[in-house]
């Protein structure tokens, strides 16, 4: 099995119930103080009724920490089990046995309750048989490898009317057969007494669990297994989930005997229970615990509950009223302080029984251990759920978690654990794998992260059989069992496998994915940003210089600007950075400290009539001044011509009404516009893109299969088309390389235990990506892989789609013209085969995709799988050649508004495998281009930037990888990438600031001048002040004077 995240299946509504908190995001905390003071002081009065023994449970939902999409804690687990952890497999009597009159064997409440309630389920010999395939039996678990086997003995079969005599030997030597084989095994025998099959003659006799005569009658039935059982078991189990035997046997009626409206007998029985495994704890611990030196516990099952508003202290207290009124029940006598949780008791005042001092003592602590059922039979039916208006989840660690902060963390053994699946599934279980996936990581995350001791786990069930009110409308098993068959052979399903290969390696160990290392790209790599299409401005945006009219200011009037008449001052030519747009994208292409910046050119700005009778050169010009004024920068641009999306086809209006991409002559119409970019900007533009993603303009051009294939022909040729007109006109001047980017997710089988994942998965990547890399790359046609298998479902019936046929003319045109493989890469999709009808591209394909929810992903639901980037830059390597590769675009959506943790985690974990594809697998990779540099408004939030220019915290990262060229050691030597980037931001800043800093410099020059006439006029006057004091001093005689 792959590691990682893989998929869950579809189809099963219950996948996801599960709250998956990496995709929660920051909450709204309430902001009414009043109506916060309010709920604080109910809360404080509820509060104590809740609370049980310990009554901390309530603290897993308010003790929760400021939320982290990439919190280590939450993220799936890639470690072992302890090293004594106990792996088994479970299955209950009723369920698996069969022959329900064979032998001997009493009838039970639910062979009743089968015949009464149960219409549609024919009879018990319908079951896997266990009584006399019991050899298959052990074959299966000698297949799995458990360590341990959880099985339930039928107290019908034993004593066919309930009441301990005789016991009947066909039944005794069953079960001795049973627990001998798994003694020679080595496999401990976990052994439930009571599994819901009581004998019917006391149903009928005493009125079953009600009638507190029971609990005697089940403690001899209990010191008969341990006399004659208890020298191979050392574990045992007294009831198997009594919450469902009282709430579904004697309340709903969905269970056997069938009883309900009655909640008095409800609790009665509850109460029944409770005492009647108390009995048999203290029996076993008095007369055999001292010699067999086992363990006695009871199995109690439950759901999980998550809030609405985890802030809320009123939504969490209803949680805790939720837990306590199912799983508390019967956890706080047994495992608490002996009685019932203070708000049932208050609750259920007049039809709860209450234990006496002595009972309270007499139940308290018996239990050895924690027996813990987690499936889905305390799920369903959904209405019959103690939701209190809040979230159901099947998150186990929780709940976990739950028990052990209100029972003092006790030792845990998970006696029941699983999903289901269809009755239709038969081996191929793939839901099964990834819901056991999600299982048993959450028991290894409360393990290593929480501290729980939790010792043992049971895959449920063995083998498919009889589920209770279900019948055989769905199967829980890890072995298939064709019910119909006479033999009933096991046929191990992809969750046998899964499981067996958990076991082997104790845990999940990562294989996907080597460990980080450190290493640096060469100093002249690519580190860029994609942006979409940048929409031209066609008049500047700051008309100060520009316009040559004369405005006076109506300051006292309505404060308007009046143009004077027939003045005109003199004016300078427009510039660049005149465009406001364009100084917004310098500022942050600055900030992101990139060398190159990817952009799209928008074809019905610059042709509006699709071809060369009108072209709009303020367009050119604007598009010209992006490029000239990043290359001021030291930011080099890489270009794409035509750049189309799912809701936006991008082409001129004019050509988009001839049909389109559906009509041939669009490739010259292309070609014509190509030239036109290549002329008018190719001086300055060394990368080109010619088209973005051909492969995914399935997604308009759907309409049948057939329409699709052709308009990916004639991208094809438009594209060759381009590059030919390049290669041969301009680049012997202008040296530059034109390609087309391509989608390229990798695809991992999300069954690797059925082949026709596994082919799936490569007619995925067949569909995707050689579907344009093929006539590209290679061969100048379309992949054989590709031919051969739509000609397949042609011969089936299935579709009528026909891929086009290259002339030999079109191949020589099409094959090799591109001069690297840029490609955009996003996640890795999980693939299953389904087979599909109709002539459709989708259909073709006959694949099907499948989300893991243990998997990390987005809010757009992107799963976040970094070696899944290495895997498709390998398969291009090994299918292409040792090309220039270039990855255009990868990046993640994360709506976190500045502290974009997601996408930081997701940019070093992907820019790291790139660095293992350059490193190790040496694919040439040339250049990253993270995806995107703003997000826009009401989308998916991808950007660097949001869609009102600020900077997220994500910048700062992706400024340190690139100043460090990778994940450099300590004596890796530096590119000089700093220095250049220093010196961009002060070219910016002169460039950006030039009217601030033109202004500046004459008012420092004006100043200097006033200063400098001001000291000469300063000293002009004190030379004549000093002049006229000299004409009033008195002269000698001869002297004379000289001003005079």
């Amino acid at each position: 099995m792959k590691p990682g995240c893989a998929a869950g299946s579809p189809g099963n509504e219950w996948i996801f119930f599960s709250t998956d908190e990496r995709n929660i995001r920051y909450r709204e905390t309430m902001s009414s103080g009043g109506l916060q003071r309010s709920v604080i002081l109910s809360t404080f009065i509820l509060l104590r009724a809740v609370t049980g023994y310990s009554g901390d449970g309530r603290a897993i939902w308010s003790n929760k920490p400021n939320f982290s999409p990439v919190n280590e804690s939450q993220l799936f687990l890639y470690d072992t089990f302890p090293e004594n952890f106990s792996w088994g497999v479970g299955t209950g009597a009723f369920q698996v046995e069969g022959n329900w009159k064979t032998d001997g064997k009493g009838p039970s409440i639910w062979d009743h309750f089968t015949h009464t309630h149960l219409k549609n389920v024919n009879s018990m010999n319908s079951s896997s048989d266990s009584y006399i395939f019991l050899e298959k039996d052990l074959l299966a678990l000698d297949f799995i490898g458990v360590s341990f086997y959880h099985f339930s003995i039928s107290w019908p079969r034993l004593f066919p009317d309930g009441i301990v005599a005789a016991a009947n030997a066909k039944g005794l030597q069953y079960y001795n057969t049973l627990l001998d084989a798994l003694v020679l095994r080595n496999i401990e025998p976990i052994v439930t007494l009571y599994h819901w099959d009581l004998p019917l003659a006391l149903q009928e006799k005493y009125g079953g669990w009600k009638n507190e005569i029971i609990i005697d009658i089940f403690n001899d039935y209990a010191t008969y297994c341990f006399q004659t059982f208890g020298d191979r078991v050392k574990y045992w189990i007294t009831i198997h989930n009594p919450y469902l035997v009282a709430w579904h046997g004697y309340g709903t009626g969905m269970h056997a005997p069938g009883e309900k409206g009655n909640l008095a007998a409800v609790y009665t029985v509850g109460h029944n229970l409770i005492k009647a495994h108390s009995k048999v704890w203290h029996n076993y611990n008095t007369n055999f615990r001292p010699h067999q030196k086992g363990w006695l516990s009871i199995t109690l099952g439950s759901h999980w509950i998550e809030p609405n508003r985890p802030e809320n202290m009123m939504d969490t207290l209803k949680c805790q009223q939720s837990m306590v009124s199912v799983l508390g029940w019967f956890a706080n006598p047994i495992h608490g302080d002996g009685d019932y949780p203070e708000l049932m008791k208050k609750q259920l005042l007049s039809i709860l029984p209450l234990f006496s001092e002595a009972e309270k003592n007499e139940v308290k602590g018996t239990a050895d251990f924690f027996a813990f059922s987690f499936g889905p039979n305390n799920f369903k039916p959904q209405n019959t759920v103690a939701k209190m208006g809040q979230n159901v989840s099947l998150n186990l660690r929780e709940v976990l978690n739950w028990i052990k902060l209100e029972y003092g963390n006790p030792r845990v053994l998970i006696t029941e654990n699983g999903w289901f699946t269809d009755s239709r599934v038969e081996t191929e279980d793939t839901t099964a794998i990834y819901m056991m996936k999600n299982f048993l990581n959450q028991v290894l995350q409360a393990i290593r992260f929480d501290n729980m001791r939790v010792f043992g786990y049971t895959a449920w069930s063995l083998l498919d059989g009889f589920e209770w009110r279900d019948g055989y409308t769905i199967r829980r098993g890890l072995f298939y069992v064709d019910f119909k068959s006479k033999q009933k052979e096991r046929k191990p399903k992809s969750s046998a496998h899964y499981y067996k290969q958990i076991i082997q390696e104790n845990g999940f160990t990562l294989k996907d994915s080597t460990p980080d290392m450190k290493g640096q790209f060469p100093c002249d790599f690519s580190w860029g940003v994609t942006e979409s299409v940048l929409k031209p401005e066609l008049v500047a945006s700051s008309p100060q210089f520009t316009d040559p009219h004369l405005y006076v200011w109506n300051v006292t009037g309505n404060r308007l600007l009046h143009r004077v008449e027939g003045v005109k001052l003199k004016t300078r030519p427009r510039q660049c950075t005149d465009f406001v747009s364009i100084k917004r994208q310098l500022e942050m292409l600055a900030r992101m400290k990139v060398t190159h910046y990817r952009f799209a050119l928008d074809w019905p700005s610059i042709l509006p009539t699709g071809n060369l009778s009108t072209v709009n050169r303020q367009a050119l010009r604007y598009y010209r001044c992006v490029v000239s004024e990043g290359l001021k920068l030291n930011i080099s641009p890489m270009i794409t011509l035509y750049y189309p999306t799912h809701t936006h086809v991008g082409l001129p209006a004019p050509l988009l009404q001839t049909g389109g991409w559906l009509n041939p002559a669009l490739a010259t119409a292309f070609q014509d516009y190509a030239g036109l970019c290549f002329q008018e900007l190719g001086d300055l533009v060394k990368l080109w893109i010619t088209i973005n993603e051909p492969n995914r303009l399935s997604d308009i051009y759907n309409h049948t299969s057939n329409d699709t294939y052709r308009a990916a022909h004639n991208l094809l040729i438009a594209h060759a088309l381009a590059w030919h007109l390049y290669d041969r006109q301009y680049r012997p001047a202008q040296r530059g390389a034109v390609s087309l980017a391509l989608h390229a997710d990798w695809a991992e089988p999300a069954n690797p235990f059925v082949d026709l994942h596994w082919q799936a998965a490569e007619r995925f990547l067949q569909f995707e990506i050689a579907w344009f890399a093929e006539p590209l790359f290679r061969s100048g046609d379309y992949p054989v892989a590709m031919r051969e298998y739509i000609a397949f479902k042609n011969r089936q019936g299935l579709s009528r789609s026909t891929l086009p046929q290259f002339t030999e003319e079109e191949r020589r045109l099409v094959q090799g013209t591109a001069d690297f493989y840029a490609l955009n890469h996003f996640t890795t999709r999980f693939v299953m085969h389904v087979q599909r009808a109709g002539s459709h591209y989708n259909a073709d394909r006959d694949v099907q995709f499948l989300q893991d929810i243990t998997c990390l992903s987005s809010p757009g639901r992107v799963a976040v799988l970094p070696w899944g980037e290495r895997k498709v830059l390998s398969w291009i390597r090994r299918n292409y050649g040792d090309l220039d590769v270039y990855i255009t675009a990868n990046g993640i959506d994360d709506s976190s508004p500045e502290n974009d943790e997601l996408r930081k985690y997701y940019l070093e974990k992907y820019i790291q495998e790139a660095m293992k594809a350059y490193l190790v697998d040496k694919v040439n990779i040339k250049g990253y281009y993270a995806f995107k540099l703003t997000e826009e408004k009401s989308k998916p939030r991808f950007g660097f930037f949001t869609s009102d220019f600020k900077a997220k915290s994500s910048i700062q990262l992706y400024n340190k990888l690139i100043s460090n060229s990778g994940f450099p050691s300590e004596d890796s030597p530096r590119c000089s990438q700093t220095q250049r980037n220093t010196e961009c931001t002060v070219c910016l800043f002169l460039v950006q600031k030039k009217p601030l800093i033109f202004f500046g410099c004459c008012f420092f020059s004006t100043l200097v001048l006033l200063l400098s006439i001001t000291v000469f006029h300063t000293r002009k006057r004190r030379k004549l002040w000093k002049a006229k004091n000299l004409q009033h001093i008195p002269l000698k005689k001869g002297h004379k004077n000289v001003l005079s």
